[in-house]
């Protein structure tokens, strides 16, 4: 059954379930996309259980335990015929409206994993770490390089001392001026680029904490970080292009600076008033 899909184990083995668990196999099999987004207290509401029940039922299916069973479900999910970033794409006769709610479909369900991913300790060391911060250096390759160019953008205009260069020679060489207590956010879908790493790892050793956005499991990156805001598993490693996978960085990007905005936001009202208003002047 290694080759079985957790829908279809769920179908397989609901009949050997006492009948609490048949509950929640029932609920789940009937409203899939939903359950990524739902605690297991919200869960055994919906289907009229007990949560230790929900936490019986993961197991009863082999699963250690129900974040897991939720980021598997995404993943699953992500790759049904909604998918829109692999070659079988080609195969469909979709219009391009029908494609745009696909992508929209996609997007969201990566962002409802999102919140499941996340370990909520997780965020307030890393909103700590960069109100503490000096410099903050961003990076990431590939499609990952969209959301370090946003943090950039988005911390630089906050006052920090923010930096970010796709050139990696040139980042080593910014990382090189870190010191403790500076910053480097690495960004990597699979955890595994060896680039990102690399600096991580260089940054580490000038006393720099590094946070790395990347996908929950046992990758490089996520066990060597200081800091770890895990991301869902929305992708293939071989797609046509960066698309929910970019859709949760950006989005932890744009949590980052919610959050440290909300800390430090009535210092810089004023800066922020001048340069809207210039902004204004140049659009007359």
């Amino acid at each position: 059954m290694s080759g079985t899909s957790m829908l279809e184990k769920i179908k397989l083995q609901s009949s050997e379930m006492s009948t609490a668990e048949q509950k929640v196999a029932s609920f789940i099999l009937s409203n899939a996309h939903l359950v990524p987004n739902m605690t297991t207290g919200e869960l055994s509401k919906r289907a009229e259980v007990s949560e230790a029940t929900v936490i019986r039922f993961c197991k009863t299916i082999g699963v250690g335990s129900y974040k897991t069973f939720k980021l598997t479900l995404v993943k699953e999910l992500s790759n049904t015929s909604m998918s829109v970033n692999d070659f079988s794409l080609l195969q469909s006769k979709d219009s391009p409206y029908e494609l745009f709610n696909k992508v929209t479909h996609v997007n969201r369900g990566a962002l409802d994993a999102a919140l499941s991913a996340l370990d909520k300790r997780e965020l307030p060391k890393a909103v700590q770490a960069l109100l503490q911060s000096k410099m903050i250096l961003f990076y990431g390759v590939g499609g990952s390089a969209a959301a370090a160019v946003d943090g950039h953008y988005k911390f630089a205009k906050l006052g920090f001392h923010a930096v970010m260069t796709p050139d990696f020679h040139f980042s080593l060489s910014m990382a090189a001026h870190m010191q403790e207590g500076d910053v480097l956010i690495a960004i990597s879908t699979s955890g595994k680029t060896k680039d990102v790493i690399e600096l991580a790892r260089f940054a580490q050793s000038r006393g720099a904490t590094v946070v790395a956005i990347t996908t929950v499991g046992k990758s490089v990156l996520y066990k060597e970080a200081d800091i770890v805001l895990g991301t869902p598993m929305v992708e293939h490693e071989k797609r046509i292009g960066s698309i929910a996978s970019r859709t949760v960085q950006m989005n932890m990007i744009d949590a980052l600076y919610v959050a440290v905005f909300h800390q430090i936001g009535s210092y810089v009202e004023e800066p922020y008033a001048k340069a809207s208003e210039a902004v204004s002047k140049l659009k007359k």
